[in-house]
């Protein structure tokens, strides 16, 4: 059983972009390449013709994995989410309570996750440690380098 992930309309829209790029383009030059390889003789030293192969498996695999997440990703109705604690798409301002340093996170899906703007993962450590709390909360999380305590200040929608 595949697991249920939640995506905003943005994200769906790149997943599916993915998928069509993967099948409409590079599948068809997949095929091109074994159709050349096979053209240039003995297919049983034909390291060409292998190499080809090989690559039209793994671009099918992609092809696979992609379909199974869109099959099994769920659009988030923003209007519905309740503010009082950090969901999928919560926006989050977080103070490290060892360094007073804070933090603004938006918790994504995995494949819409990019640290540079902000956009963490429920499923990482930090978005993992900071679903289901509200305002106010202190939550300690452990992270590769250690533990650290994080206080919810606010929490937005994106």
């Amino acid at each position: 059983m595949s697991k249920v992930s939640y995506y905003t309309e943005e994200g769906l829209k790149k997943l599916r972009s993915d998928l069509n790029k993967l099948k409409d383009i590079e599948r068809p030059k997949a095929s091109q390449a074994i159709a050349e390889a096979r053209d240039k003789g003995d297919l049983s030293e034909n390291a060409e013709y292998d190499a080809a192969k090989e690559a039209q498996g793994m671009l099918e695999m992609q092809i696979a994995k992609l379909e199974n997440t869109l099959a099994n990703a769920r659009l988030i109705n923003e209007s519905e989410l309740d503010t009082s604690k950090v969901l999928v798409l919560s926006t989050v301002e977080v103070k490290n309570k060892a360094s007073g340093v804070k933090m603004k996170y938006t918790l994504v899906a995995q494949s819409e996750a990019d640290l540079k703007s902000g956009k963490i993962s429920v499923d990482s450590p930090i978005g993992k440690g900071l679903l289901g709390k509200e305002v106010g909360e202190i939550t300690t999380i452990s992270v590769p380098s250690g533990k650290i305590e994080l206080e919810i200040l606010s929490i937005l929608r994106e």
